[in-house]
Parts: structure tokens; sequence; C-alpha cells
């Protein structure tokens, strides 16, 4: 009688594999692998800020704050709500997010994360000015917040 291989094996004691959801969609300039490394780091989340979904929404959000073209600086704005949904809406808040996502994953998909978030980064420290009174109100860690905030995005 021939041999039954170890995956057959496997299928006829646990059954064959189910997942819970769909496969996430590819975070755009991202690979596939890191697309769902972050998927897992969302899912897998308990902090309120990372939810399914956010780095994606996080990403764009900060792309379209720095898209428009010009040398006139931009001024992030507040949220009007603080709602977890709404408070993308202060790219600043965004900039948070990918901040915790990228300490969460693996090392490989850590590396391109960062790699697309610092170019954007350059961009935003290109856009935006230092606010001179920001040092008594945040850390220096997080410099995205120690830029002059207004209330319109408009340059």
């Amino acid at each position: 009688m021939p041999r039954s291989r170890p995956g057959a094996l496997r299928v006829e004691q646990h059954g064959p594999r189910v997942w819970e959801c769909p496969p996430p969609d590819r975070i755009h300039g991202l690979s596939a692998r890191t697309s769902l490394a972050i998927h897992r780091v969302e899912r897998l989340s308990a902090d309120c800020d990372v939810y399914p979904g956010v780095t994606d929404r996080a990403l764009r959000r900060y792309r379209a704050f720095l898209e428009p073209p010009g040398r006139r600086p931009r001024y992030p704005r507040d949220a009007e709500c603080s709602c977890r949904g709404c408070s993308l809406d202060d790219v600043r808040y965004a900039r948070d997010v990918l901040e915790l996502v990228v300490g969460r994953l693996p090392v490989r998909a850590r590396a391109e994360l960062e790699r697309r978030v610092a170019a954007l980064d350059a961009l935003y420290l290109g856009r935006t000015l230092p606010d001179p009174f920001a040092d008594r109100q945040w850390r220096s860690d997080l410099w995205w917040r120690r830029r002059l905030a207004g209330g319109g995005e408009a340059g």
C-alpha cells in the first residue's frame, strides 16, 4: 500500500482550510506580501486606532494632502469629528496610525512600508512649516506633530 502524503493526512484530520474572510485587496504601491502582513496586523490589533483597512486609508490621506502642485506651504487641519473614521481627516492623525502599524509589522514588510512613508515624509517636511512653540506640546519623536497647523489645508 502506498504511503499517504503528510498534507493529505492533515486534511483528513482537520478538514480543508476555510478562511473567515476573503483575501484583502492589495494596498496601492505595496507588494502583496506586505499588504497581507498589514491586513494581519490590522485584524489582530487590540488598539482602537488600528482596524481593518485603516493603513490604506491613512496612506491615501497622506498622499492626498501632499498632492496639490505648487510650492506654497500646506497647513494640516484638525478633524471636525472625533470618531475614528473622521479622525483621518487630520493628516497628522493619519501619520500617527502609520507609525503604529509600522511598529507592529514583521521586518520585511516594515522595511517596505517605511520606505513608502519616508518618501511621503520628505514631501511633508518640504511642504509644511515648523511650529516654533511645539517644543512645549509634542515629544520630539512625533516630528510631524511639530509643524504649523491652520484652519484649512490650502496654501
